[in-house]
């Protein structure tokens, strides 16, 4: 008897000790939603991803449209483009300086585009919501959630 009770606890232990990365962001103001685009890197608008350290944004995906980004080889980021700390409202979308991304609200929170981490603002909790990179090895890429 006594030893059933220790396996259920140890296997109590181990399935609490696991975690999936879904569960990563739990981020109250942007939830998961389901989409997969394809780009095509021999586009003009896409130009910018076949070098490192040019963010592209994309409209029409995520909260606040996708800024994609080569960060070197053939490794690239996504991230939702809508600011992780704010219920998302027309000031919320990033815009992209240079290698961060900027809030237009009046706190002006600012996130790094390569690692995801905030950079300055007040009582930042989340960093910027992630989705994949697909290097399809033809020229394009899929990003998907």
């Amino acid at each position: 008897m006594m030893k059933k009770i220790i396996y259920a606890f140890l296997g109590l232990v181990l399935f609490a000790a696991c975690d999936d990365d879904d569960s990563r962001q739990d981020n109250p103001y942007l939830f998961d939603l389901n989409f997969s685009f394809l780009v095509d890197l021999s586009l003009p608008q896409y130009n910018g991803l076949n070098f490192p350290s040019n963010p592209v944004y994309i409209n029409n995906y995520g909260h606040g449209g996708i800024i994609l980004m080569n960060t070197g080889g053939n490794s690239y980021v996504a991230f939702d483009a809508a600011d992780p700390n704010h219920v998302p409202k027309g000031c919320s979308v990033l815009e992209i300086d240079g290698l961060e991304g900027t809030c237009q609200c009046e706190d002006h929170n600012r996130y790094n585009l390569i690692t995801g981490q905030f950079i300055e603002g007040e009582n930042l909790k989340y960093t910027l919501y992630p989705y994949r990179v697909t290097d399809n090895g033809n020229g394009t890429l899929t990003v998907s959630n």
